[in-house]
């Protein structure tokens, strides 16, 4: 592991004191998503709540975690995001589901994408909640040991269920994932049939409150530590004594796309802890946090091939895989139609934000 790795990606100005998250992931950072997989429960005992104080400390672990290796980062993040979801459903009736989500031995994810051709719903039975049908994206359902999955009720509600993967019903297709990118976090499909689910939180309640915006950009706190591994990398050739003119360029563009990215991500910790992203307030400051993190990516992938050219993607294995996975990892962001979204929020409030 070199030294690179091992270090804390800050989102603050000036660097400070790491908070508990960063200086346990920094005394043993996992190597592989099975170890991200085996340490999460113990992370997840360090890392603080989103909106609880110290949003900095969970944010900038996510970013140092991706910095190092983006696939552990998309490992990690999840079960961070799922304990999160659980402490918040106080009147959740998952018996024991939120103390259990920080246990040793559990493992969880978020599947809550929609769409295809056979959607998943959700159907009360008299011996509880069962799921059928389709679940698109969910990563690594073949590993983890259980998921809160969005469903459809049968009045179109949307609601979100606790689901043992362990359960016979739960039918994973990893044989669809093809990605180059994350290549080890397959995120196929899941096909359920009848498989018994608790249900945590009220219909609509996963969407409406507030830590479903500040979820959104901690995973863009994971798309900027992939940008900074990459930046470092075009950092250190820069250091040469015959680094070009042009290279030196490409690094000075990077830098200013990664700080406004930064200072983004500040501003929102900030926000999320004075207790000022809730509500419409939340969503819109998601959704600028997650453009300017997404631009500042993409804008690292784009500068750092033109200052390194191919050989750092062809020859340097940890680089090429940080280029892949970011680039993956990063169209969570939805490019356009995302922005489509932001400007459809700001014309709405009737009042020009600058």
């Amino acid at each position: 592991m070199t030294e690179q790795s091992v270090c804390a990606v800050a989102l603050g100005a000036q660097r400070h004191e790491n908070g508990p998250m960063v200086a346990h992931l920094l005394d043993a950072l996992p190597g592989s998503v099975d170890e991200a997989l085996a340490a999460a429960p113990a992370i997840a005992r360090v890392a603080p709540l989103p909106g609880s104080g110290s949003t900095l400390d969970l944010w900038e672990g996510l970013a140092t975690l991706a910095a190092h290796d983006l696939g552990v980062a998309r490992a990690v993040e999840p079960h961070l995001d799922a304990v999160a979801i659980l402490r918040q459903a106080e009147d959740s009736v998952v018996a024991g589901t939120t103390d259990a989500a920080a246990g040793d031995t559990r493992t969880w994810g978020v599947f809550a994408a929609e769409g295809g051709p056979d959607p998943l719903v959700a159907t009360p039975t008299p011996g509880g909640w069962i799921l059928d049908g389709t679940k698109p994206w969910c990563s690594l359902a073949d590993r983890l040991t259980d998921a809160l999955v969005g469903a459809r009720t049968a009045d179109g509600e949307r609601r979100l269920f606790a689901v043992s993967l362990a359960e016979g019903g739960v039918h994973p297709d990893v044989s669809a994932w093809h990605a180059r990118g994350l290549a080890e976090i397959p995120s196929g499909p899941v096909r359920f049939d009848r498989v018994p689910a608790a249900p945590v939180g009220d219909a609509g309640w996963y969407l409406a409150r507030p830590g479903f915006a500040w979820g959104g950009i901690g995973v863009a706190a994971c798309w900027y530590g992939g940008a900074v591994g990459i930046a470092r990398t075009v950092f250190d050739a820069a250091l040469a004594d015959d680094a070009s003119p042009f290279l030196l360029m490409h690094l000075g563009a990077i830098d200013a796309a990664l700080q406004s990215a930064r200072r983004a991500l500040a501003e929102a910790v900030r926000a999320v802890d004075a207790g000022d992203a809730t509500g419409d307030a939340g969503s819109l400051l998601a959704k600028r946090v997650r453009a300017a993190v997404a631009w500042a990516a993409e804008t690292t992938v784009v500068r750092s091939g033109h200052a390194l050219g191919p050989a750092p993607l062809a020859l340097d294995p940890a680089h090429a895989k940080r280029v892949a996975d970011l680039q993956l990892y990063v169209r969570q962001h939805h490019a356009e139609r995302d922005e489509n979204s932001l400007g459809r929020a700001l014309a709405g409030s009737g009042v020009a934000p600058w």
